[in-house]
């Protein structure tokens, strides 16, 4: 750098970089700092417990379940939901074949991106009083009059979506895939209209089917966006409190007994509602850490080859 630029940089990088140490670098400090203490959350006077809380986390059966059940939606949701994202994209840029024997998407593929994407501009609170409606445990649910009406379901005895234990996490991952495919599909979608339509059209006259043409063509040139959206599928995966905490019974959701626990439930609850701030600190830095093996997991898992076309 020339004389004088290292000022000008600094200068000009100093408030940004104070700003974002302050909220936050030192939220995530003082967590950890509390987490070491026996902290109560209302109280200014605590003691320091060094590592008890995160020796008692360990020993939580229900922290431990909640995060077998962020696992669980871990390996299901990024993987559904960028499938489905995939599969959709594929045929809106390149499912059709125009009478001129070119490339399109299917017929009507502008008005299904809108169709598709509509979820995506409801808030997740929208979602949970929707899906609260699809769920109901009683004839006026969405799914239980449909399979009450198709004889499937007794009237007297409908299906308690969110309240049997078989059944209620896969109802919150479908929440979750159905407002996320749009979005994904829309990302994958802008990625793959800048695929040259030749490289599709000499595929086609070299005899490659549409699943060849998908495989060796689209998804090997849509890695960067995949990998991108396998990490912030995984970051949502992780998280989750929106939906269990509004869907199902409990305190800060959860239910029943504790079968949809995720580890930001737990965490809320501790924190808000039993008065153990330090422990839920603790909880708060072991989702931290988790999140960050995750990211770094994910990103080293897809990392592929850059292909130029």
């Amino acid at each position: 750098m020339r004389k004088g630029q290292h000022r000008f940089v600094a200068g000009f990088l100093l408030f940004p970089v104070a700003l974002y140490v302050i909220f936050v670098i030192w939220p995530y400090i003082q967590t950890f700092g509390y987490s070491l203490t026996d902290w109560k959350g209302q109280s200014q006077s605590f003691e320091f417990v060094g590592l008890d809380n995160y020796t008692a986390l360990f020993k939580d059966d229900i922290f431990m379940g909640a995060i077998w059940h962020n696992i669980l939606f871990l390996v299901f949701i990024p993987v559904i939901t960028i499938l489905l994202a995939l599969f959709f994209a594929f045929m809106l840029n390149a499912g059709g074949r125009g009478r001129s024997g070119g490339v399109f998407g299917v017929t009507g593929s502008k008005y299904y991106r809108v169709i598709y994407f509509f979820p995506q501009v409801l808030s997740l609170a929208i979602l949970a009083v929707l899906f609260g409606a699809v769920y109901r445990s009683d004839g006026g649910g969405m799914l239980n009059g449909a399979l009450i009406e198709f004889g499937l379901v007794d009237s007297q005895n409908p299906v308690e979506w969110l309240n049997e234990p078989n059944f209620v996490l896969w109802a919150l991952m479908a929440v979750v895939v159905w407002h996320g495919v749009g979005f994904y599909l829309v990302l994958f979608s802008a990625a793959m209209q800048s695929i040259p339509r030749d490289i599709y059209e000499a595929a086609l006259i070299d005899g490659a089917s549409r699943t060849q043409s998908f495989f060796r063509i689209t998804l090997p040139l849509l890695w960067d966006s995949v990998q991108t959206a396998w990490v912030y599928l995984g970051i949502a995966a992780m998280d989750m409190f929106i939906l269990v905490s509004t869907m199902t019974a409990g305190d800060y959701g959860g239910g029943p007994d504790h079968h949809s626990e995720v580890m930001s439930t737990v965490m809320m609850r501790n924190f808000l509602l039993y008065g153990r701030s330090g422990y839920a600190c603790a909880m708060g830095v072991v989702m931290l850490l988790l999140t960050l093996i995750v990211s770094v997991v994910m990103l080293r898992a897809t990392r592929r080859e850059r292909i130029e076309f």
